[in-house]
């Protein structure tokens, strides 16, 4: 399993932007980054602006690897159509995404853990793994016992964050639909993600 070594209020202040929109991020406060060159305004080279792009879309998705995020990009890379479209829709069927977007979760890296420890259902199976790829029509839902558990309920009651249209959610049955496959406008990231310059940064 990989690790997160950093806080995520510290990734936000190293890649300089508030990635998950939190109230509490320390860049509300200081949109410098940390160090002592944090200050300065240099005009980045294309190559740091494609590394941005990169870090800050797979650091949203909280614990994907490397390893697994340049997987995601050949994937892309091999289909047909806008690359950078089918990376951000190959991000989004992940189960994690899925169960965050849909509000069961407070953090990307508490989906992670409640389907890890297996408090998550696709279609009415057990599903522990966190990459686990959801296809259009599938529905997610929480194990009976796990519904009540306090911080769902404050993550489902939270009003940070709205659901997007490409999901449907009953909140009193706590299931969920992914609906259909959604298109990079349709994803209610809080910061601009640049899919293209991803793509440029790993076909260079």
């Amino acid at each position: 399993m990989s690790i997160r070594k950093k806080p995520k209020y510290k990734i936000d202040r190293q890649l300089g932007v508030n990635l998950w929109g939190r109230p509490k991020s320390p860049y509300n406060k200081r949109e410098t980054r940390p160090g002592e060159h944090g200050q300065k305004n240099r005009k980045p080279s294309n190559y740091a602006l494609q590394l941005s792009a990169k870090q800050k879309l797979k650091k949203y998705y909280g614990y994907v690897t490397e390893r697994q995020f340049k997987k995601y990009y050949m994937q892309a890379s091999a289909g047909k159509g806008d690359s950078g479209q089918i990376l951000i829709q190959l991000l989004e069927r992940r189960l994690d995404s899925v169960l965050y977007r849909m509000k069961f979760a407070p953090t990307i890296f508490a989906s992670r853990q409640f389907i890890s420890h297996g408090h998550v259902r696709v279609n009415d199976k057990k599903i522990n793994i966190p990459s686990y790829k959801v296809k259009d029509g599938d529905q997610i839902s929480l194990v009976e016992k796990f519904k009540q558990v306090p911080s769902v309920i404050l993550a489902v009651q939270s009003k940070d964050r709205d659901v997007p249209e490409y999901l449907t959610v009953d909140y009193i049955k706590m299931k969920g639909v992914f609906v259909k496959t959604p298109t990079l406008k349709d994803v209610p990231y809080p910061v601009e993600m640049e899919p293209n310059l991803v793509v440029e940064f790993y076909s260079r």
